[in-house]
């Protein structure tokens, strides 16, 4: 019995220090070991701008009336050659004067759909109007840098990439906004991982703030998921495609008005990332993609479905452990995890007394992520059939 309890424990020990941890230092590894014997990367250039690919920059939105002057500010700011580069905007189901204001920008192409059947669905009508081998996705309330749209061209040039995932970088409208701040330091750290992942052989998937496809490798998302973007990206790779990752091409957007609001967007997320799993579950096969395989269940699928129910386990685990009087190392790790739990409940109660502490924001949002993986299991039972949701509000 003991010795069944203790494999228990240190396997759910294990899992969660890999997932948060010893993948990123076996990953980075895996790339001084590629840098140093294996072949060296293309030298990537653009042509002369006379000889660019066209290229259709869509946003899909629905009610986004507050932010489509700010947008178009941004987009007309974008260096690309103005007969190469088409601006669409899709407004699935919107009902306010989004339709109106798009429609006095003699430089949009606008495709409405009456019904709202969610951001899927709405690429997908967008995609019937385009005539461009090149399509960059990105959201309305998202400001892109100036030089974006060639840096993810330059990435094209490299046949064997289907896909080019852009970085995602959440800003603060004040210092010390919790959801904002711990949205943020998980992005940089996220935006690590992708970047040594695209480095090593592909990214594992794409954010809808900002990414391209070549649409002669394009293969549509279901109409129902929830996580579009990463389905759309992921599917290229199951089909033996490349995505790039560039932090030279970019998308800032705020954060999260509030933590309730960000539980919003991670219960969705997690509820998609499970959804995703299910319908990508060839990628895990080690037979068939052997490098794709160990990227996407260390990076995703551990961190969707697996490794939560582990840290849960290891609370009884080590308690039991404890009282069987199995040595001074489970006492060590009970105090230290009594400590993280602790400093996580502080964060907990600081935000909620509108009080911030920036040392505690790492372990309260990380508890925060991965109770949301639990609602999303909640989420997905209601929420499977269709691929609308409610917007979270940005500060």
């Amino acid at each position: 019995m003991m010795g069944s309890v203790k494999l228990i424990f240190w396997i759910c020990l294990f899992l969660v220090f890999y997932t948060y941890i010893g993948y990123g230092l076996l990953l980075y590894v895996l790339l001084l070991l590629k840098r140093t014997f294996g072949r060296k990367p293309p030298v990537l250039t653009l042509p002369a701008d006379d000889q660019l690919p066209a290229v259709t920059l869509m946003i899909c939105a629905f009610n986004e009336e507050e932010v489509i002057k700010e947008k178009m500010e941004n987009i007309r700011q974008i260096d690309y050659p103005r007969d190469k580069f088409c601006v669409m905007w899709v407004t699935d189901g919107s009902t306010d004067r989004s339709n109106q204001l798009l429609s006095a920008y003699d430089d949009v192409t606008l495709v409405f759909s009456p019904e709202r059947r969610g951001k899927a669905a709405a690429m997908q009508h967008g995609l019937q109007e385009n005539k461009a081998e090149f399509v960059v996705f990105t959201d309305a309330n998202t400001m892109l840098n100036t030089n974006s749209i060639r840096e993810i061209v330059r990435l094209f040039m490299d046949e064997r990439v289907g896909c080019v995932s852009g970085e995602k970088r959440v800003a603060a409208r004040a210092d010390g906004e919790v959801a904002a701040e711990g949205e943020g330091l998980y992005w940089r750290y996220e935006s690590t991982l992708k970047r040594w992942d695209s480095e090593l052989y592909s990214a594992m998937g794409a954010a809808g703030e900002l990414f391209a496809v070549r649409m002669s490798h394009y293969r549509a998302a279901p109409s129902n998921a929830l996580l579009d973007d990463f389905m759309i990206s992921m599917l290229m790779v199951e089909d033996g495609h490349r995505i790039a990752y560039t932090s030279e091409a970019y998308a800032v957007e705020y954060g999260s008005a509030n933590m309730h609001e960000e539980s919003k967007r991670k219960r969705r997320i997690a509820a998609g990332g499970l959804q995703s799993i299910w319908w990508l579950r060839s990628l895990m096969n080690p037979l068939k993609y052997p490098v794709a395989s160990f990227l996407f269940v260390s990076h995703r699928v551990l961190r969707w479905s697996v490794t939560p129910f582990a840290m849960l386990a290891l609370i009884p685990l080590n308690v039991a452990l404890i009282l069987m009087g199995c040595g001074t190392v489970y006492t060590v790790i009970g105090v230290l995890q009594a400590l993280f739990y602790a400093a996580a409940a502080m964060g907990w109660l600081l935000d909620k007394l509108e009080r911030k502490s920036k040392l505690l924001y790492v372990p309260y949002y990380f508890m925060f992520m991965n109770v949301n993986v639990f609602r999303g299991i909640s989420y997905l039972t209601t929420h499977h059939t269709s691929g609308t949701w409610e917007k979270a509000k940005r500060g």
